[in-house]
């Protein structure tokens, strides 16, 4: 790849297939949109339907591109635009920079649930007690609604808090450069130091794309004993994926995004369909050639797909590496 024409180089993206709460090749998850209809908002008739998990977030954070993450970049609940009652918080206060924060603070042991409501997508992800948690505003600019529930058991929530408004982002890249649960390299401190061995000296954004997928393909092995018994609302670790050196596909996702956004190169997790099968990938930001969206790469002799999981499992195999190579394999829905 070094030895790539840069003019070829800059044609260059990723595609990372990865399946999110379930195993690779599993069956989808309700979709965000169609998991939000079932959702009431009575919070006073304590009849409200659970909102299906089919968590799908992905915030990010930035940092500097060859060196670890500084405190700058970091989600903060500044607490200068606020909803929030004696259980909960959301923190509204960073619109701009493409996320919003939510702490429960009064925990009951009751399963905890946010709704991400934005012009044209619902995200539904789960939420843990007495710490923030920070939720990308992934669709854009415009009107958006933010609602905490509570589980009241028998597959019923409760409304406990919600705050709506408006989002004028700073930049298009803010929802994705971002850190949250799903991608949180923000605690990732030796994912960090890879990357910044990986792409220190390095200038060039694509460059830097090249050896952070290089190094994963090569050096993360494929656990299919994982695979088999991952439960739903399966977060990644990035640290344990980098030092155990093996992960389903959600491992592989997460980690390369971490490492790509940490570097602050923009990157989408693009969830949607590989055959049958509910995966994600990555789309990355150039300056040259904007949104690479067509997940393509040259290999020094033709266009293939880029896709580490498949790739890092099944190096030589033919068919395997032609079924990657075609994008109409490929279908996205969502991005996060």
């Amino acid at each position: 790849m070094k030895k790539l024409n840069k003019a070829i180089f800059i044609m260059l993206t990723v595609s990372l297939v990865a399946v999110l709460l379930v195993a690779c090749g599993g069956e989808a998850p309700v979709s965000p949109n169609r998991e939000a209809d079932s959702v009431s908002s009575d919070k006073d008739s304590g009849t409200d339907r659970e909102p299906e998990d089919t968590s799908s977030d992905v915030s990010s954070e930035s940092a500097h591109s060859s060196a670890p993450f500084t405190p700058a970049g970091i989600p903060e609940a500044s607490g200068t635009v606020v909803e929030e009652n004696d259980s909960a918080v959301i923190d509204y206060s960073n619109t701009m920079d493409g996320y919003v924060m939510v702490d429960f603070s009064k925990d009951t042991g009751n399963p905890l649930k946010v709704q991400v409501t934005g012009p044209t997508t619902t995200y539904t992800y789960n939420l843990d007690a007495g710490e923030w948690t920070t939720f990308p505003l992934s669709d854009g600019d415009g009107n958006y609604k933010v609602t905490v529930y509570e589980s009241m058991g028998n597959d019923k929530y409760s409304t406990v808090l919600a705050a709506s408004f408006q989002v004028t982002l700073d930049s298009e890249f803010a929802p994705f450069l971002h850190a949250n649960q799903y991608v949180d390299y923000c605690n990732a401190t030796s994912t960090m130091a890879k990357t910044a061995e990986l792409t220190g000296g390095t200038t060039d954004t694509l460059e830097k794309v090249g050896k952070i997928y290089d190094y994963v393909i090569k050096n993360v092995a494929y656990d299919t004993q994982k695979a088999a018994s991952v439960e739903s609302g399966y977060l990644p670790v990035l640290d344990d994926v980098l030092i155990s050196k093996k992960g389903i596909c959600f491992d592989y996702a997460s980690l390369m995004a971490g490492m790509l956004r940490s570097c602050e190169i923009p990157c989408k997790l693009v969830v949607g369909y590989s055959g049958n099968a509910y995966h994600a990938w990555i789309s990355v930001w150039t300056d040259e050639s904007g949104w690479l969206d067509d997940v393509i790469y040259f290999d020094g002799e033709s266009w293939q797909r880029m896709d580490p999981t498949f790739a890092s499992a099944n190096q030589g195999n033919d068919a395997v590496m032609e079924y990657i190579g075609d994008g109409n394999n490929y279908k996205a829905q969502y991005q996060y």
